[in-house]
């Protein structure tokens, strides 16, 4: 009992309630995040759309959560976080209504680009609102904790949706409509304004100029900044080249298993592999990678991947797919905290929620890139097409290791700097 509680206290323990509020919304918020998993479905059995065309306005939503990123990162650090979440997940409930009760097939699409931009906009919101509250020290718990709650919500989401599609569209709409209003009701209630105020922070007035020191020099905040730091933008590169090799399990190995003579159900057993994985175990990752450098860490998780996606060359039956998702899976869980915590440690406080739209990018820019350059592949290579995939994540893991002496430099200094300025604008508050 003593060694349960000592591995809770140090798996969970010493973060801040509003933490738990904010994990506690972003858990209501992915599980109730299910009806766009069945867009394509209703557009072509409940409205008649062909594929093509329900492909492409499936592909308004993924263009729409591009813009939203961006849009929730200026938002959040003008507006503040906690108005930032709300008004998405406000926005996002009411077109969630809408779209149930749309019939037009413009109108779906547009609505459900809408819809792209208000689900993306709460990612940047969330975490810069989680490093405002977390103490340095236990951002990885931190972060380990958000990327659990994201899989053990998107889990429920689809068992949730696979019961709802078979009885109604209308209910998988509004019951999507009614988990987003209870996620922002959640953070009404519990969640104060983390950007300005309080002891510690830097307070940003909208009526002064503020230039940002980071590594490369001062510069005035805003958008630009992130998109013009190299040493983050590398980063951000290897973030890419992990969520293209996350999505090929969502993208091309369905085709694959099919290729191999394997059925729909086969597919299903190795997703449900990872997200138990991933469920049972994430909670025992903070453990093992503390003390290890973070390069490294994310040098072996990428280096996981590559080794699991170069075994589907070798694939043809269902027992090699499973073994092969038992490796990339635990990658995975590996590169989580680190990557989530370098990303916050490598913004300057006063753009942090800018930085963290910039970091979101990679994914909906994996989301085209992964089906469209990799059904290329798989067409005209085949099986060679996971060589490729895996030689992907083996150079990754050398980029880590190549760059991570740089991005600790990068966090040092940025930590002078921000001191540098903190305590000037600290004494003129005084």
């Amino acid at each position: 009992m003593r060694s349960l509680r000592h591995w809770w206290d140090d798996t969970a323990g010493g973060l801040p309630a509003t933490f738990w509020y904010l994990w506690a919304g972003l858990l209501i918020n992915r599980a109730g995040a299910f009806a766009l998993l069945f867009l394509s479905l209703y557009l072509t059995e409940a409205r008649g759309a062909s594929e093509s065309l329900a492909g492409t306005v499936v592909g308004a939503y993924g263009i729409g959560g591009a813009a939203g990123v961006l849009l929730g990162g200026v938002l959040a650090d003008r507006w503040g976080r906690r108005a930032t979440l709300l008004a998405a997940h406000l926005v996002a409930s009411g077109l969630m209504v809408a779209l149930a009760f749309s019939r037009h097939l413009v109108v779906i699409a547009v609505l459900a680009a809408l819809v792209g931009v208000a689900h993306s906009m709460p990612s940047p919101a969330f975490v810069a609102a989680i490093v405002d509250v977390v103490p340095e020290r236990r951002r990885s718990r931190a972060f380990n904790l958000q990327f659990w709650a994201f899989n053990l919500g998107m889990a429920v989401a689809s068992l949730l949706a696979g019961l709802l599609a078979e009885a109604s569209f209308v209910a998988l709409f509004l019951v999507d409509a009614a988990a987003t209003l209870a996620a922002a009701v959640v953070i009404a209630l519990k969640v104060p304004e983390t950007l300005s105020g309080g002891r510690g922070r830097l307070r940003i007035s909208a009526r002064r100029t503020v230039r940002v020191r980071t590594a490369d020099g001062v510069r005035p905040p805003g958008l630009r900044t992130a998109l013009t730091d190299r040493t983050f933008l590398a980063f951000v590169g290897l973030t890419l080249v992990l969520a293209v090799l996350t999505l090929q399990t969502s993208t091309i190995m369905p085709l694959a298993m099919r290729d191999d003579g394997l059925r729909p159900s086969a597919y299903g057993a190795v997703v449900a592999l990872g997200g138990v994985l991933i469920v049972l175990g994430q909670l025992f990752v903070p453990r093992l990678i503390d003390g290890h450098r973070r390069d490294r860490v994310l040098a072996v998780s990428t280096a996981l991947l590559g080794v699991g996606f170069t075994a589907l060359a070798f694939a043809d039956a269902l027992a090699v797919y499973l073994a092969a998702a038992v490796v990339w899976t635990v990658g995975q869980m590996l590169a989580a905290p680190p990557n989530a915590q370098i990303n916050a440690d490598l913004a300057p406080p006063e753009l942090r929620a800018r930085y963290q739209s910039v970091f979101y990018l990679a994914f909906p820019v994996a989301s085209f890139v992964a089906p469209t350059l990799g059904g290329v592949s798989l067409q005209y290579l085949g099986e060679r097409h996971w060589l490729i995939v895996g030689g992907l994540g083996f150079l990754a893991a050398v980029g880590h290791l190549v760059t991570g002496p740089a991005r600790e430099r990068r966090v040092a200094a940025l930590r002078r700097a921000t001191t540098d300025i903190r305590e000037p604008a600290l004494a003129g508050e005084n």
